[in-house]
Parts: C-alpha cells; sequence; structure tokens
C-alpha cells in the first residue's frame, strides 16, 4: 500500500512496523511460492508479528483488502489478541480471486473468447497447477485458500476494530455489505462501526495517490480508542 500513510502514524503516538510479505514489493522470494498459511499466520522468520511492540503502546494488525483477510486469521494466532485495523477489506476471498483471474481473460473478453480462458485456469488451479496473471505466478493452493476465505467477526476476545472504506466523492458512504456487518456486529464486534471517507482507489492504479482524509480517519480512530472508556 506504499509508506505514505504509515508516515502518519508516529504524529498520532504510534510506532510502524510495515511488511512486504513473500514475493511482494521489495521482499524476497518468489510470489508463486507463497502459501495462504505463510501469508497470514505470519510464519515468515523475518516478520515478528508475535513479537510485543513498545513498552505502553497497543498493538494493531493493518490491512488493506485482502490483507484484511490476513490480518484477520493473524490475529487469532497472537496472545494477547491485537486490535484490527482494516482498510477497504475484502469481506469474501472469491470475489477477489474471481476479479485477479479475470486480468489474464480481459485481452479475451472482447471477443467472446474470455470465458473459456477462466475454465481452463479454474481447471489448472484444480488440478493444482500454478497459474500466470498479469506477471504473477498464482499458485493453487493460495488460490484455493483465498476463494475459501471470508472476513468473519473476532472471537468473543477483548479487542477493537477500526473499519474505513474509502468512496468517491463529498458524500462518502460505506457499502451495503459493510453496513450490513455492522448492524449485525456482536461483542467485540460491536464496537466496529464501518466508515466511509472521501478519496481515490489508490489500490486500483499504479500511480501514487495519496488519500488524505482516508489517513486522518485512521489517525482520528487510534486516538479514539486509546482513550479509557467513560
Amino acid at each position: 500500500m506504499g509508506a505514505w500513510p504509515a508516515a502518519r502514524w508516529p504524529d498520532a503516538g504510534c510506532a510502524v512496523l510495515q511488511l512486504d510479505l513473500l514475493g511482494c514489493g521489495d521482499s524476497s522470494g518468489d510470489f508463486g511460492d507463497a502459501t495462504w498459511a505463510g501469508l497470514g499466520a505470519g510464519r515468515d522468520r523475518r516478520a515478528p508479528l508475535a513479537e510485543p511492540g513498545p513498552p505502553g503502546l497497543p498493538l494493531w494488525l493493518w490491512g488493506l483488502r485482502c490483507g484484511a483477510l490476513l490480518a484477520a486469521q493473524a490475529r487469532e494466532q497472537i496472545h494477547p489478541p491485537p486490535h484490527l485495523l482494516l482498510w477497504q477489506p475484502v469481506q469474501q476471498g472469491r470475489m477477489a480471486l474471481q476479479q485477479f483471474l479475470r486480468l489474464k481473460a480481459a485481452a479475451q473478453l472482447a471477443d467472446g473468447g474470455g470465458k473459456a480462458i477462466m475454465d481452463a485456469v479454474r481447471r489448472d488451479l484444480a488440478a493444482g497447477q500454478a497459474v500466470d496473471v498479469a506477471g504473477y505466478t498464482l499458485a493453487a493452493e493460495l488460490a484455493q485458500a483465498l476463494e475459501a476465505a471470508q472476513l468473519v467477526p473476532p472471537s468473543a476476545q477483548p479487542g477493537r476494530l477500526v473499519w474505513l472504506e474509502v468512496a468517491g466523492g463529498p458524500d462518502a458512504e460505506i457499502s451495503p455489505a459493510a453496513a450490513a456487518r455492522g448492524r449485525a456486529g456482536r461483542p467485540p464486534a460491536r464496537r466496529c462501526r464501518p466508515t466511509a471517507v472521501a478519496g481515490p482507489a489508490f489500490w486500483q492504479t499504479t500511480e501514487i495517490e495519496d488519500a488524505p482524509a482516508l489517513v486522518a480517519a485512521t489517525v482520528q480512530a487510534l486516538a479514539d480508542a486509546a482513550e479509557p472508556p467513560a
């Protein structure tokens, strides 16, 4: 997601550890070797998710899009459980996988060949074969695990959940799925009030785009979470 948002966190009294997962960003390794279990559980020995942070500071896991699925999974394996900060979270992994696989068929969609390409990709993945999509090698295990992943409310453990979405225009509104999640929340998920702010869909572009309203809302949410309950 870039370093531009993390640069503001120290102003809010936060220490930030930003990770490039296996095969992503500047990390070592090949994305084709990545597994869902390895990414979500933070099993890379260089990713000290289970280590305590600076004294006196609560631990938050921060996830964007599919990273929200990984953060929620990792949270369940850390004791005491950290808080969750989710940006534009994906709630159904199968939808994200479908969108990603469509990149491979994009060139054939106009002439009607897209469906045949998608069917072939699905067959390869079901047979345990890796596929190449948009310059990335996608392992079958990772694809199948992503397809099965769902964003579920935290277990009955203490912790806070900050859920922020970005929408275009000054009258930004949360997605219907996020609204439904907020209404259905149970403790501690009841502490989640999905909020929308105006800004660009920066995760969809190769250019660097800032979302100052999103960063400001996050800083405020973290400050509010640090306040003791009345």
